[in-house]
């Protein structure tokens, strides 16, 4: 079986406290995160809930982005082209 190197980017002191929490399993973080995609490819899906604490999901908003766009499927309202923007560490970073 041939191995690849996947780079990811983590907050700092989180990867420090996994690290920690992944000793104390006996293992280390690339062990930690092979059972991980092995548990994704396995069930095919994340194996545990993921839920949205954001204002952004709460039931209200959910609402009335499914209204607006029911709208915008019979017609009625506006479509606007979605312009993406870097921010300033990615356009450091490159």
């Amino acid at each position: 079986m041939a191995l690849k190197t996947v780079n990811i980017r983590i907050d700092e002191e989180l990867k420090k406290q996994a690290e920690i929490l992944f000793s104390d399993f006996g293992m280390n973080m690339t062990t930690a995160f092979t059972i991980f995609a092995k548990a994704v490819v396995r069930e095919r899906k994340i194996p545990f809930e993921i839920t949205a604490s954001e204002p952004f999901y709460n039931e209200s908003n959910m609402t009335h982005l499914k209204k607006s766009i029911n709208q915008l499927k019979r017609g009625k309202g506006t479509m606007h082209n979605i312009v993406e923007v870097e921010d300033e560490q990615s356009m450091e970073e490159d």
